[in-house]
């Protein structure tokens, strides 16, 4: 019987040892998983699982391991299966760049009237005038003829100012030098003078100053297509004008130039004209620098060209009086 109770004795002791041994594999383990001052690496973004020592090696602190002070390992508290270590805070999404600010096409630029042209060669005292006369001229007399309706009267016209040797001046308006380019030829191959009447003879002080840039560039370019050139004699269609418009026409180049007397012939027989009329009216109007204001189309109701028929009798009478003939070219001078 006491040799059963000590077999028993030695079996218990066994069994408490292996218990004992266990507890301590525990606790080590547990020691080298979570040390209590210990977090997880800022690099890591959860816990890492920790691989347990061999059941065979008991596990010891090691001086290391931040063990709570004043206890021994087997007072240690040992964290039990519910209780779970804190993981590191998981990053928090990065928001996303904001897309980049679209920047706005350029607006197209607004259209431009066209550049005043360098100023023509006239006197300066002459700007911001709309010559009645010939300034400082002396006894002379420029015969001046304006185009813009046809054409009907210019071969009578250039016959007799080539027979008595007298140089005009003619003012073109652009539609009629595109309609009529040997017109514009044979009144350059007669030696005259040319100027400008605008494109299509509107009245000038209802135009913006864009629009009047462009009436006298478009007759400047079909004056010059029929191997005229303009520059720098103006004639305001209907002879309308302001401050404004003069102004303007100046700071494109050009020297506006009026009349000193009107003949009227082209408002025809229907209109109680007759060629004596016309060459009274000149007579009557005669002084230095006079300025003759005539036309070579016919009249479109009667057909009558009463300033080409009175043109011999005006050139006669004019030279009986003492006067001479000259082109408005005695302005530049």
């Amino acid at each position: 019987m006491w040799s059963f109770l000590s077999e028993r004795r030695r079996w218990l002791v066994a069994v408490a040892a292996v218990l004992l041994l266990s507890a301590a594999v525990v606790l080590a383990a547990a020691l080298t998983a979570v040390p209590p001052s210990a977090g997880p690496s800022p690099s890591e973004s959860s816990p890492q699982p920790t691989v347990p020592p061999s059941p065979s090696v008991p596990a010891t602190a090691g001086p290391s391991d931040s063990a709570t002070p004043g206890l021994s390992p087997s007072e240690v508290p040992v964290p039990t299966p519910s209780e779970t270590v804190p993981a590191e805070p998981a990053p928090m999404p990065t928001s996303p760049p904001p897309p980049p600010t679209a920047t706005p096409s350029p607006e197209p630029p607004s259209p431009e009237p066209p550049s005043p042209a360098p100023a023509a060669p006239f006197p300066a005292a002459l700007a911001g005038r709309d010559l009645e006369v010939i300034p400082g001229a002396g006894t002379v007399v420029a015969l001046t003829f304006d185009a813009g309706a046809n054409s009907a009267g210019l071969p009578s016209i250039l016959r007799t100012l080539a027979a008595t040797g007298v140089r005009g001046t003619f003012f073109l308006t652009g539609n009629w030098a595109a309609a009529n380019p040997a017109g514009v030829a044979a009144i350059v191959a007669g030696g005259h003078r040319l100027g400008n009447h605008s494109m299509t003879h509107p009245g000038f002080t209802g135009l913006p100053d864009s629009a009047i840039g462009s009436q006298l560039s478009g007759a400047e370019q079909a004056i010059r297509a029929g191997g005229g050139d303009p520059r720098p004699l103006f004639r305001f269609p209907f002879g309308e004008r302001d401050a404004r418009t003069i102004a303007t026409v100046n700071a494109y180049g050009y020297l506006p130039v009026r009349w000193t007397v009107d003949t009227l012939g082209w408002k025809g027989s229907s209109g109680g004209i007759t060629a004596q009329i016309v060459a009274d009216r000149v007579l009557a109007g005669l002084r230095p620098g006079e300025i003759v204001l005539m036309h070579i189309g016919s009249n479109p109701n009667d057909g009558t060209t009463l300033d080409a028929d009175a043109l011999p009798g005006v050139i006669e009478r004019i030279r009986a009086a003492g006067y001479g003939f000259t082109t408005l070219d005695a302005l530049l001078a």
